[in-house]
């Protein structure tokens, strides 16, 4: 099994899918819906309507893998306010999506004149 850091992109499709689907259903989504090279070095992200499970789809140089993560009692955090149908993220975010940390708010950056 590969660390997440050792892939050049992560790939998120934000719209939840059929978990019943494994490699086959889920690498037709990757070519045809997210028009995206399943051979390219990508973890590809999935997600079902509830947010409790996980699956990511990969291929390394022998064939296709997929990792399945199931909360027991969370739900992920999702890209919500992102007009984009696949989003891209971090390996580190993605860490921190897998151990339940919402990666979607971040602090805003404040600006300041002068301090008291």
């Amino acid at each position: 099994m590969k660390s997440i850091f050792e892939f050049k992109n992560i790939l998120i499709h934000k719209a939840p899918v059929d978990m019943r689907k494994s490699i086959n259903g889920l690498s037709v989504i990757v070519a045809s819906e997210m028009k995206l090279d399943l051979k390219s070095p990508s973890l590809f992200v999935f997600i079902n309507r509830r947010r409790t499970h996980m699956k990511i789809l990969y291929f390394d140089k022998s064939g296709f893998a997929l990792w399945l993560k199931r909360l027991e009692s969370s739900k992920f955090s999702w890209p919500k306010n992102i007009d984009k149908d696949v989003v891209e993220i971090a390996a580190k975010d993605m860490e921190l999506l897998l151990d339940g940390v919402n990666v979607w708010t971040r602090f805003e950056k404040i600006d300041f004149e002068h301090v008291v």
